[in-house]
């Protein structure tokens, strides 16, 4: 039994996806421990054991105690979905490596923006000129993928863990950033949604409860007064 500490469409849905595609039956099962995020509840658990931010992912496994999304999907990979990773010596493996962590230089910018449209309520308000950099920064790092996919994955030889990685940041990125110059990406994204493994993923999931609207302009300057 594997155990996934998890928050509905967070970056532990990173691993949730992968356990899908692996097949959650060769672990004998899957424990989901679903957080509230900002919530006590995640400092009075198991969490600050498992994870030195006190933050998802994190699994138990077997005595195995694991946190940090890209280092869980590294190694479910490595140890049980070998052909989903590249190893050394493969050619792909530079850019297998190189997507797995760029996909947290564009997550932290979708964090940046998910605090500031999301978690600062009134009186607080998000800084207009702090929206445009980071959603600026998030379209440059969209461009940069659509102009590196040239084929249905990001590696030629075809669907891997890296996809997992950065096809995740797809979910959140829309609502910051439209999507009408990425048409390489856009198809992309209906690939992912066509997978039976990130379906059942999302079925587990159930409606997002996170985004309150579809889009999330850069606030007016004039109604920060």
């Amino acid at each position: 039994m594997i155990r996934l500490h998890h928050v509905q469409y967070g970056r532990s849905f990173r691993v949730l996806w992968l356990l899908e595609e692996i097949g959650v039956d060769r672990f004998g099962g899957l424990e989901i421990v679903e957080h509230r995020i900002g919530s006590k509840e995640m400092r009075e658990g198991d969490l600050p054991r498992l994870s030195p931010a006190v933050r998802i992912p994190a699994i138990e496994m077997d005595g195995l105690e694991m946190a940090e999304s890209g280092a869980i999907v590294e190694y479910l990979t490595e140890s049980h979905a070998p052909e989903l990773g590249r190893a050394p010596g493969d050619a792909e493996r530079p850019a297998y490596l190189q997507w797995i962590h760029f996909s947290e230089t564009q997550a932290s910018l979708i964090e940046t923006l998910n605090l500031m449209h999301l978690f600062l309520r009134p009186p607080a308000k998000p800084d207009p000129v702090l929206c445009k950099l980071m959603a600026a920064r998030l379209k440059g790092t969209l461009a940069g993928m659509e102009a590196r996919l040239q084929g249905e994955w990001l590696l030629p030889s075809g669907f891997s863990s890296a996809d997992i990685m950065m096809g995740f940041n797809l979910f959140a990125a829309p609502y910051y950033v439209k999507m009408d110059d990425f048409p390489r990406l856009r198809a992309y994204k209906d690939r992912i949604e066509a997978r039976p493994a990130y379906q059942r993923a999302v079925e587990r999931e159930g409606p997002q409860r996170f985004y309150a609207q579809e889009f999330y302009p850069v606030p007016d300057a004039r109604d920060q007064g």
